[in-house]
């Protein structure tokens, strides 16, 4: 059973993962993994036994679970970092905190093909596999141990793929990440001070500058962030006030997919297909509609390594200002 054991001097909580144990030798350098393996790729059509049995699918019609003819589909992590069975049983042992690792890890496999970039998915494509994210956030939120459900994707081996086939992740979490704690406490202070949302006077403020906007449509902006942390790092957020991704309109997802889409492609296309990662920030499920936290999707290209002054300092060393970063998005051209 992995535990969740809690930091008492930054609150944090990390996962001792039993179910991923390793030696000394399986701990592998990045420059040794950037060639990915290849052989059978458990993700393909026509691979479904070599994955857990699907949880949930976008079918073809007159197809069968756990067969092909799938245009989306879900299976649990064959190595799970949280297990769904069980109980929390939170305790003490003197000044720590610790839990059973309970939580729930599921593989979004975003198509049959053996495609390697989300970029190169049609808009339909990456549509279904948004509705996907949203109807497993949706169901998983039903069970009342979880408060925290975290979609993300790992692309390349630098951004922590393991396998190449184009895919993402989400886990449901029994707390709150003290990131997303630390982003709505901040969020909170500039609220109760302006009494005004801080999300959407950035995007107010990015549209009046127009410097760092990498694209924008009807319902959704992306743009490259002020003080962004890492070269070319972009963020999406809708453009009214929402604060649960998993509660988003449905009919706003073919927007949301589009932006996301053409992002991504402008992103490889000007990066030559960086290893990268994105992870979207979400209220949790425990908090009802707060005014003062927007959701948002936040794109991470792996271009600078992060070293000992950032892990001793929490400050980031970005070489390329992101008005420049935006421009060079806004202007790349597609083929």
């Amino acid at each position: 059973m992995p535990e969740l054991r809690k930091d008492p001097i930054l609150g944090r909580w990390i996962i001792i993962s039993t179910e991923r144990a390793a030696r000394p030798m399986d701990f592998i350098t990045p420059e040794r993994t950037i060639a990915i393996k290849r052989g059978a790729c458990p993700f393909c059509n026509g691979g479904e036994d070599m994955t857990p049995p699907e949880i949930f699918a976008l079918r073809n019609d007159n197809t069968q679970p756990n067969k092909p003819g799938w245009r989306v589909r879900v299976v649990s992590n064959k190595f799970p970092a949280l297990r769904i069975e069980g109980e929390l049983n939170k305790t003490g042992d003197g000044i720590y905190d610790r839990m059973n690792g309970i939580g729930a890890h599921e593989v979004i496999i975003e198509t049959p093909e053996h495609v390697v970039s989300l970029g190169a998915l049609s808009e339909n494509a990456v549509k279904e596999v948004v509705a996907a994210y949203k109807y497993r956030l949706n169901d998983l939120k039903k069970d009342k141990r979880f408060i925290f459900g975290m979609i993300f994707k790992n692309v390349g081996a630098i951004g922590g793929a393991t396998v190449e086939h184009t895919h993402s992740q989400l886990i449901m979490l029994p707390t709150v990440p003290k990131l997303i704690k630390e982003e709505m406490n901040g969020a909170e202070i500039f609220y109760n001070y302006h009494d005004r949302c801080l999300f959407c006077d950035m995007i107010r403020q990015e549209q009046d500058t127009k410097s760092r906007i990498v694209m924008e449509n009807d319902n959704y902006i992306a743009f490259c962030p002020y003080a962004s942390r890492f070269p070319f790092e972009t963020w999406i957020l809708p453009l009214e006030h929402e604060t649960h991704f998993e509660q988003s309109p449905d009919e706003d997802i073919p927007s949301f997919a589009q932006i996301l889409l053409v992002t991504v492609q402008k992103l490889e296309s000007i990066l030559d297909n960086p290893s990268y990662n994105f992870v979207f920030h979400t209220t949790p499920f425990n908090i009802q509609k707060p005014e003062h936290y927007h959701w948002h999707l936040e794109i991470i290209p792996r271009l600078t390594r992060v070293a000992g002054f950032e892990w001793g300092t929490d400050f980031y060393i970005n070489p390329v200002p992101p008005e420049n970063a935006a421009q060079y998005l806004r202007e790349q051209k597609l083929k």
